[in-house]
Formats: structure tokens, C-alpha cells, sequence
């Protein structure tokens, strides 16, 4: 239990954000299931409409520390030259 008046504020405070974190998370998984389903589809043309927004989802969630930027970086260029080369 926290003793002191900003342990107990700095609890409230880790309650929110790992509330926060839990839904940038799901975001980030959401993006990378959606994208393989068109890759796995062979829907290039609904894969790069979608390239932009999961490009962006993957960027938000690594600045905020979520994923490593090297780990967003990774997938983005992977899934880039899946979609380039199909």
C-alpha cells in the first residue's frame, strides 16, 4: 500500500495510463491482424489503401513507447515490400 499522498496519486495516475497503453496496444494488433488478412487475401489494392493508416498506427504506437521504433520500422518495410512485390 502507498504511504505517502503522491505514492497514493502516483497509483491513480499508472491505473490510467496502463488503461491507455492497454488500448494502444490492441490498436497496434488490431492493424498488424488486418493488414495479413489482405496480404493473405491477396487484396494488394485494399493492402496499399490500408499501407497509410497501419503505417501511421504502427508510428503513434512506437512513439509512445508501446513497440520499439526499430520493431515499427521492421514491420512497416516488411510489409512494404510484401505489398511492392505481390
Amino acid at each position: 500500500m502507498p504511504n505517502t499522498k503522491s505514492a497514493i496519486r502516483r497509483v491513480r495516475r499508472v491505473k490510467k495510463q496502463t488503461q491507455v497503453n492497454r488500448i494502444r496496444k490492441s490498436k497496434y494488433k488490431t492493424a498488424v491482424k488486418q493488414m495479413e488478412l489482405y496480404l493473405k487475401a491477396k487484396d494488394k489494392e485494399k493492402a496499399k489503401k490500408y499501407f497509410s493508416k497501419f503505417q501511421s498506427i504502427l508510428m503513434q504506437v512506437a512513439k509512445y513507447g508501446i513497440i520499439s521504433r526499430n520493431t515499427a520500422g521492421r514491420k512497416i518495410s516488411r510489409i512494404s515490400k510484401k505489398i511492392s512485390s505481390k
